[in-house]
């Protein structure tokens, strides 16, 4: 039994899906790249959300302790004890 070569119409058009293919999959390799940084991102972010929440935990655990209190106050409101000294930064 003899096999049929392959026209010249054919391949052509298994190159141009070769062709087509590795174009499609430089294209993906970019979008995961760029889905990896995004996700990188988030990571980063959601860390620094979780560190948020813990100290908003922590101020609302202590909210009764009267030295935090007045820490948040004099904070809050720029006050000052009579015995600090106050620096201005002008930069």
């Amino acid at each position: 039994m003899r096999l049929k070569r392959a026209g010249f119409l054919t391949k052509i058009v298994i190159l141009a899906m070769l062709i087509y293919a590795a174009i499609s999959l430089l294209n993906l390799r970019s979008q995961i790249a760029a889905a990896e940084s995004a996700r990188d991102q988030l990571q980063q972010q959601i860390a620094e959300q979780k560190q948020t929440n813990t100290n908003l935990a922590e101020d609302i655990e202590n909210s009764d302790d009267p030295a935090r209190m007045e820490e948040v106050a004099r904070n809050k409101l720029g006050l000052v004890l009579p015995d600090e000294k106050v620096f201005y930064n002008i930069n």
